[in-house]
Formats: structure tokens, C-alpha cells, sequence
């Protein structure tokens, strides 16, 4: 068993798999705890708010940093160390803010933790899933980040269950459950083969990399991907409670939950059909539906329109990020671990960006936050001309 996990490429995939379930754990865990959080520490919605600002600033951080520190130490023990920090913040949650003075100290060393064990599965689990020897790397890539989002989703559904069953004060054991997750998948990694990225001979340098037309392409394709899917999931759950009318506990459910669920779909179809559907072509036609999505939950008179536009709008953006990578791994084949952590670092800060924008345009219209998920649709626009470009280039 152990000598086919050393040799089986398989074995590496999975393991990426496992990764994009961890880091969906890092970024969805503590958000469930917010208010646990509040009225367990006295903690104000300033210093809460401050936990999520710290985790994507680090991963952020991590994903610059990776640019030249990974290729040093190697692929294997960046992403070992990497599910060792994850687990050590995930866990620390539980454990940290009772060893501190002030416990709002240790929430915040258990949140930098996992958010650097977050950043470099971020910037790795892709390069590694696209260096396997499989002819279906599209679908290899699609599959990948499909587990980020069937690890949210099964994250809410499980954690929903513990504290119905258990109850909410029974927090720190759940913590401890969910970091035995990135724990194992770091005696996985440890084990499975890692095949190299790119050759040393081929790899263009970051010089060489700024060259390419194409590279400046999908580095505003990926901000734009990250803006297109935060900036509704982000506010889905509050558009659909105050400019919708709808109940919060059923929208939440069938706003941000379908979203997730949809997105996960999208990309595990695609993984499924890769072969059938040429990956540009794909992406055209959900960079139109997008636009459509955000058209209908901002501007349809009818809240059912508008929030089928949240759910939908999930399926729409599923492929943007994994497609992106997979483009510039067939049109950069010598980018290397630069060109995967600059397009991460792209897509983080689209990721950051999307849902400032819409909430800078709601409060300029006076907390319109239509018309803020109206001004996000140009992400969408600039994906398909984006698309349409490199189709040329």
C-alpha cells in the first residue's frame, strides 16, 4: 500500500485535494465562530472584523514571499510545513487564547498560523496537480478547485450538525476535529511523488516571465476572476435579506450555500467533459452568463429572479480561477512557481478588491447595494474581452 502511495501520481492528486479541503477550512472555520467569539471574549466587531483583514493580508504576504523562497526549499517540504501551520492555527484556536493574557492575542497567532499554512497550499496545490503525468490536466485542475468548494460547503453542513447536536460551547473540539485534516494530509504529502514543475533549463525568469504580453493578460484576468466570485458571495447573504426581502435563514441557504454548491458543480462538470468542451470557449460562455447573473440580481424587479442571479451566479464564476491557470500553464510553459504564486497573488487581490468595490459603490448611493452589485459586473466584461484577447494571442 505504502510503496503504490510513493509511486502513483494518483496518490499526488488526491492529496491536492486534500489540500483544497484544508484551505477551504482555514479561510470558512472561524467565520462560523464570530459571534462564539464575541461573547465569549468580549470581543468588538472591530477586532473580529480585523481576524479576516489578517488572514488574507498574510496569505497575501505568503503568496509574494513564495515567488522565490519555494523553489530554495523545495516543493515537498513547503507544502509539509504548510499543512503543519495550517493544523497548528486550526487547532490553536482551541487552545492559544487560553495561554495568552489576552485571549483575543491567541485567536490572532492561531489565525496568522493557518493563514500561512492557507497561502502556500494556495500558491502549491496547483503547480504540483499540473506537473502530475495526466493527459486530462484541464480536468485535473477543474477537479482540484472543486474540492475548495465541496470543503465549504461540507464544512457549514458538518459544523451546523456538531453544534445542533453538541452545542456551541463545545467549539474547541470541533477545531480539533477539523485540524486533524491538514495533520494527516501532512503524512500524505510526505509520502506521495512530487514531480517537478519545470525543469530547471526551461524556467523563464521573473524577467523573462514580465515579457510575456500574455502574463499581464491573465494576471488582470485572475483579479477580475477573484472580484467576479467574492463580490457576490461576499454580499449575497445580506443583498438577499435587505434589498430582496427574503428570510435570512432561507437565503442563506439558497443564496451563499447554492453559491458554493453551484461553483463546486461547475468545476466538477467540467473536470467530468474537459474533453468535449474546449477550456476558452467554456469561459466565454460563463463570462456571459456572469454578466447575465449580476444583471438579474441587480436590476430584476421579481426577488426570485434576483436571487436565482446570486446561486446561478456561483456556477458562472466556478471556472474562472482553475481555467485561468490551466491557460497560462499551456501559454507559459516555463512561468514555474513565479507565474502560479503572481496569478494566486492576482486572484487574492480580486479576491480582497471585488467586494470593496460593491460595498464603495452601495455606500456612495446610499446603501443601494444593487447598484454596488451592478458596478461589479464590469469584472465579468473584462474577463470575456480578457478571454477573447488571448484567444488572439
Amino acid at each position: 500500500m505504502i510503496k503504490n502511495i510513493k509511486k502513483s501520481y494518483e496518490h499526488t492528486i488526491y492529496a491536492s485535494y486534500a489540500g483544497a479541503i484544508t484551505q477551504a477550512v482555514v479561510n470558512n472555520f472561524t467565520p462560523l465562530l464570530f459571534l462564539t467569539f464575541a461573547a465569549t471574549y468580549g470581543l468588538s466587531l472591530e477586532k473580529i472584523t480585523l481576524l479576516t483583514t489578517v488572514n488574507f493580508f498574510v496569505q497575501l504576504l505568503v503568496d509574494l514571499v513564495s515567488v522565490k523562497l519555494v523553489d530554495r526549499i523545495g516543493y515537498r517540504p513547503a507544502i509539509v510545513a504548510a499543512h503543519v501551520f495550517a493544523a497548528a492555527g486550526i487547532a490553536g484556536l482551541a487552545v492559544l487564547p487560553q495561554m495568552f493574557s489576552h485571549a483575543y492575542t491567541g485567536i490572532m497567532v492561531s489565525v496568522i498560523l493557518y493563514a500561512v499554512g492557507g497561502g502556500i497550499i494556495e500558491v502549491l496545490v496547483s503547480p504540483i496537480v499540473e506537473a502530475c503525468p495526466t493527459e486530462k490536466k484541464e480536468a485535473a485542475m477543474s477537479l482540484l478547485h472543486s474540492f475548495y468548494c465541496w470543503g465549504q460547503v461540507f464544512l457549514v453542513l458538518v459544523s451546523t450538525l456538531f453544534f445542533a447536536v453538541f452545542g456551541i460551547e463545545n467549539w474547541r473540539i470541533l477545531a480539533c476535529l477539523w485540524a486533524v485534516i491538514p495533520l494527516l494530509n501532512t503524512l500524505y504529502f510526505m509520502m506521495v511523488p512530487i514531480f517537478p514543475i519545470v525543469e530547471e533549463h526551461e524556467k523563464l525568469s521573473l524577467r523573462g516571465l514580465f515579457r510575456r504580453n500574455v502574463f499581464w493578460l491573465l494576471m488582470v484576468i485572475m483579479v477580475c476572476a477573484g472580484a467576479s466570485e467574492l463580490a457576490m458571495s461576499q454580499w449575497a447573504s445580506a443583498f438577499v435579506e435587505s434589498a430582496l426581502g427574503i428570510s435570512k435563514t432561507m437565503g442563506d441557504l439558497a443564496g451563499p450555500c447554492a453559491f458554493g454548491a453551484l461553483m463546486g458543480i461547475a468545476r466538477a462538470l467540467y473536470g467530468k467533459f474537459s474533453e468535449r468542451i474546449p477550456l476558452k470557449r467554456f469561459m466565454l460562455g460563463c463570462a456571459l452568463l456572469c454578466i447575465v447573473c449580476y444583471a438579474a440580481a441587480s436590476l430584476a424587479a421579481d426577488p426570485v429572479v434576483g436571487l436565482i442571479g446570486c446561486a446561478v451566479c456561483g456556477f458562472s464564476v466556478g471556472i474562472f480561477w482553475p481555467g485561468t491557470f490551466s491557460i497560462a500553464a499551456k501559454s507559459i510553459p516555463g512561468g514555474g512557481t513565479a507565474m502560479y504564486a503572481l496569478l494566486a497573488l492576482a486572484g487574492d487581490i480580486g479576491c480582497s478588491g471585488g467586494p470593496t468595490v460593491v460595498g464603495m459603490v452601495a455606500n456612495a448611493a446610499g446603501g443601494a447595494l444593487r447598484t454596488g452589485l451592478l458596478a461589479a459586473m464590469v469584472f465579468p466584461v473584462l474577463i470575456f474581452f480578457g478571454i477573447c484577447l488571448v484567444r488572439k494571442g
